[in-house]
């Protein structure tokens, strides 16, 4: 029995999927365990069914927040004397080029647990000098004493040799805590961006460690031996079943949550990599070859651009600090369904990027919350049914909203007139920041939003795309089923993945009577290279209780001219440098064909599938279908005035029904807007269809 899990700063969404079916359930998440929503999701949809063993497939947040709001562990570094200061260097970047007065975050470690080993390898990866064993034994002391409840070990050049870091980490695991080394978590060069990544592994490693063993106990975990590891579950004869937790990582595929534990700095944008993979998964489905993401929750909002497959990146930031495990290629803006409404110093409203949560909530959810939010204005403007939110289990509470919001006009907002000015503001500014969003992945990467569908989902995103659409000119809105769970479908539907990579830095050879014969050697030893890679990965795979033969390869180079500072990915191919110049051209606009190229890092992806179920096709419905799908009708804002507009169930829509807008589409996990200027199509595989017409 697998359930996908996906944890939001407002709700946690459980999927399970019956027979190609989807069924959910939304709890109000539990921000100081977050354990305790998913088991309380998880046993709504298990029931008390007898079940094969359970696998909870888990997008958690638990790493993006505790970066963010900077609650990890008491991290020690360990490096190569003289470098110890590296982590607060950093580089000249600076975000905003003429700002006299940048205050810099300070680094996770502290200046007294940043300790020097006297040790060195040369760029070569020649041992010039190996720690002393009494050294060592002083090291360890010294971060005993110290009280460091995690230690980052990352030394110069190790990459090119780990001799010197496996010795130091074997003598530092005797402390028992965590360790996380280098050249096991990121073996590439950028000595800095590389540090920076272990030490961001070894601030969170402890919390999430123990978060993940916790909810794994708690789950029933009891590991399968590997030669069962992927036979077909037997059912047991108990409702003791054992289970295992799988977490979802950045790149968009799941990994083992011992692994997650030991690296969890691979799972700091697990959320919305689960929307990502779905969004891409029915793009394919549906025939889509370009398509944006657009994932609209309590919390925060995160796009992606979608070209056949969603980019993937080996460069991000994440509270100003660098990133380089890959990760997929999502931009996220603090605009959510909880984010909270302000006035600023110069009057001017704005929304977000703080956020009531799910406690205390927006002021309808009636669990505290006292400040206006973007769900609040939604309902002030009709656009939300009180009687219908989570398919009716939970009424909004519209009277205390409108309360909330007018005693926030008269303190704060007096120049704003009524509440249904207050609550169209509050909506068209967060529509302005997603706006941006939407466009730094497109235009500002050289893209026509004209060219693509948007995919829409989350619980918020229906209420927002169809404006979101006609301002940017996008010609087709997609909504697929049960769009609040759409991420936690993603989670369920991804594929066991293992990214490995190492550098390389070597030129490739070109020119010269000889040039094609050195070519097809130089390529014979990068497939030696990616050999050996993928060996160690497959190893792995084995010791994690999987079947190596079943995983798929996926083999990459990243590329750049000889002298440059920034690469490219290109797949790995006998024809790469071609299309090293290519993708060149098509991301600054000129290629230099003669100029020698440089393979800087390999990287091999390895997947083990898992099933994907088949998406029901329906029989159009009968003429008048969408007619009878109409609950009731109410007023809702559109334009300058409240338009009388009607309540559609959606579970009542069935294939191929047709409305025009104005229209409200209800459902257990979101509400769809239709503007009068939009028309809705139900397609065979229940996905609402949104275009727009001229009036």
């Amino acid at each position: 029995m697998r359930i996908g899990v996906d944890t939001g700063g407002t709700f946690t969404d459980c999927v399970i999927l019956e027979d190609s079916r989807v069924r959910i359930v939304k709890v109000f998440s539990t921000r100081d365990n977050a354990a305790q929503a998913i088991l309380t999701g998880v046993r709504q949809l298990a029931g008390e069914r007898q079940e094969p063993p359970l696998e909870i497939v888990h997008g958690t947040t638990l790493g993006t927040n505790s970066l963010l709001e900077r609650r990890g562990a008491r991290a020690a570094l360990v490096t190569t004397a003289g470098f110890e200061d590296l982590i607060e260097i950093g580089r000249q970047n600076r975000p905003r080029l003429y700002d006299l007065n940048v205050r810099r975050e300070p680094p996770l470690v502290a200046r007294p647990l940043r300790l020097g080993v006297e040790e060195r390898t040369d760029a070569g990866g020649r041992i010039l000098r190996r720690p002393s064993a009494l050294a060592l034994r002083r090291l360890r002391e010294t971060l005993r004493r110290a009280g460091a409840e995690s230690v980052a070990l990352c030394f110069l050049f190790s990459f090119a040799n780990p001799q010197n870091e496996r010795a130091v980490a074997r003598e530092l695991r005797k402390l028992g805590i965590p360790i996380s080394v280098s050249h096991e978590i990121l073996p590439e060069f950028r000595e800095y961006e590389r540090l920076s990544t272990v030490v961001i592994n070894a601030f969170l490693a402890p919390r999430m460690g123990a978060y993940l063993t916790s909810l794994q106990r708690q789950v029933g975990e009891r590991p399968a031996p590997a030669r069962e590891a992927n036979r077909k579950p037997r059912p047991l004869p108990n409702k003791a079943a054992p289970g295992r937790v799988y977490v979802m990582q950045s790149s968009g595929g799941i990994t083992t949550a011992e692994r997650a534990g030991r690296e969890p700095v691979r799972t700091i944008l697990s959320g919305p990599a689960g929307g990502v993979v779905a969004a891409a998964w029915l793009a394919r489905r549906l025939g889509f070859r370009r398509a944006i993401s657009f994932d609209m929750g309590g919390t925060s909002t995160d796009v992606c651009l979608i070209e056949g497959q969603p980019r993937t990146t080996s460069e991000t930031t994440l509270g100003g600090l660098p990133v380089a495990v890959p990760v997929l290629d999502v931009h996220s803006v603090g605009a959510g369904g909880g984010s909270i409404a302000r006035v600023d110093a110069g009057g001017a409203l704005r929304v977000g990027p703080e956020s009531a949560g799910a406690e205390p909530g927006p002021i309808c959810y009636s669990r505290g919350g006292t400040q206006p939010t973007v769900t609040d204005a939604n309902l002030l403007l009709g656009r939300l049914d009180r009687d219908h939110f989570l398919g009716g289990s939970y009424r909004l509470d519209a009277q205390a909203a409108a309360d909330g919001c007018a005693d926030f006009l008269r303190r704060h907002a007096r120049n704003i007139k009524t509440l249904s000015d207050l609550a169209r503001g509050i909506v068209t500014v967060a529509n302005a920041n997603m706006e941006r969003a939407l466009r730094v992945i497109s235009v500002e990467r050289g893209h026509d939003p004209r060219d693509f569908t948007l995919i829409c989902f989350g619980g918020a995103g229906g209420l927002h795309a169809a404006d979101l659409a006609r301002s940017l000119g996008i010609p087709q809105v997609i909504v697929p089923p049960s769009p609040g769970a759409f991420s936690a479908l993603g989670i369920l539907l991804s594929d066991l993945v293992k990214d490995v990579s190492r550098s390389l830095l070597q030129v490739v050879p070109n020119g010269g009577p000889c040039s094609h014969r050195q070519l097809a050697e130089f390529i014979r030893r990068l497939d030696q290279h990616f050999a050996r890679l993928e060996h160690d990965a497959r190893e792995e795979l084995r010791r994690e209780h999987f079947s190596p033969e079943l995983a798929r390869v996926e083999r990459c180079l990243d590329v750049r001219y000889v002298g440059q500072a920034y690469e490219l990915p290109v797949a790995f191919t006998p024809d790469f440098p071609k299309r090293f110049h290519d993708e060149h051209e098509k991301a600054y606009g000129y290629a230099h064909a003669g100029r020698p190229i440089e393979v800087v890092n390999l990287r091999a992806r390895l997947t083990i599938p898992t099933p994907k179920p088949a998406a029901p096709e329906r029989r159009p419905s009968a003429p008048g279908s969408a007619a009878r799908a109409v609950v009731k009708k109410i007023p809702v804002w559109f334009g300058s005035r409240f338009h009388t507009t009607p309540l559609y169930d959606r579970e009542r829509l069935g294939p191929g029904a047709h409305l025009r807008g104005p229209a409200v589409v209800v459902e257990y996990s979101s509400t769809t807007v239709v503007p009068p200027d939009f028309a809705l199509n139900v397609d065979r595989f229940l996905n609402l269809v949104l275009t727009r017409y001229a009036p």
